[in-house]
């Protein structure tokens, strides 16, 4: 029988869900609910529950989820809620699904969908934060957290390219922010390609280098598949 994933993409604004195949095709349509507030472990965890539910059918999860992710246990989730420090999520959600569960970050998982496997490729989300994933032919470099370093001014890139900063300067200024930042990370990481991803990709008003792609949103679902056949420093319990 063939199994079916539960994905699931926990953002700052919105969790999203969908069921896939192996091949990576969905099962179920697209679900996607408000994120709430505060964004505490229990309501966040019981909208999870909630959005299973409703799909019902699934063998295996898998999470994207936003902060850094050790054996399940998360860290550093800075637009949710401080209670998610050290916060036992893989054991938490396989309790309450009763199904196994594998967890990393979500520009982690969407990197996974998004990449050639060849080269050096960096993928940055731009959403209520900043997400960053790097991958060595195909291979993570775990736990990089750009979105945290300093940018310009002594603001970081999230500061300068997170929501707050795009509702506060608009989308021009914006745009011309993100230009520099694409300059700076080139020469930082000097990658072969660049994706970018998350829900404010598609206010990217910019000519892009031509290494550069803006990639669809829902694969910080679809990339959850490969976290049951990647070599991601992952969580299990079976």
């Amino acid at each position: 029988m063939e199994k079916l994933t539960l994905a699931i993409d926990v953002g700052g604004s919105g969790i999203k869900s969908m069921v896939l195949k192996a091949d990576g095709t969905p099962h179920t349509q697209n679900l996607r609910v408000e994120t709430p507030k505060p964004a505490k472990p229990e309501p966040v965890i019981a909208a999870i529950a909630d959005l299973a539910n409703i799909h019902k059918e699934f063998n295996q999860v898998s999470v994207g989820f936003p902060g850094v992710v050790r054996q399940g246990i998360t860290k550093g989730a800075i637009n949710l809620h401080p209670d998610w420090d050290n916060f036992d999520l893989g054991t938490v959600l396989y309790d309450r699904l009763g199904k196994p569960v594998r967890i990393a970050n979500d520009a982690d998982v969407q990197g996974l969908a998004a990449i050639a496997g060849r080269g050096t490729e960096l993928v940055i989300t731009l959403g209520t934060g900043f997400g960053s994933a790097l991958f060595i032919d195909g291979r993570l470099v775990p736990n990089l957290e750009l979105g945290q370093h300093q940018f310009r001014s002594g603001d970081t890139y999230e500061d300068r390219l997170g929501q707050r900063a795009f509702d506060k300067v608009g989308q021009k200024l914006w745009n011309r922010r993100l230009n520099k930042a694409i300059d700076a990370i080139a020469n930082l990481f000097n990658y072969d390609y660049l994706y970018i991803g998350g829900g404010n990709a598609k206010k990217i008003a910019l000519k892009l280098p031509e290494n550069v792609k803006i990639v669809p949103n829902i694969f910080g679902l679809i990339g959850g598949l490969a976290l049951w056949s990647s070599q991601l420093n992952h969580w299990e319990q079976s």
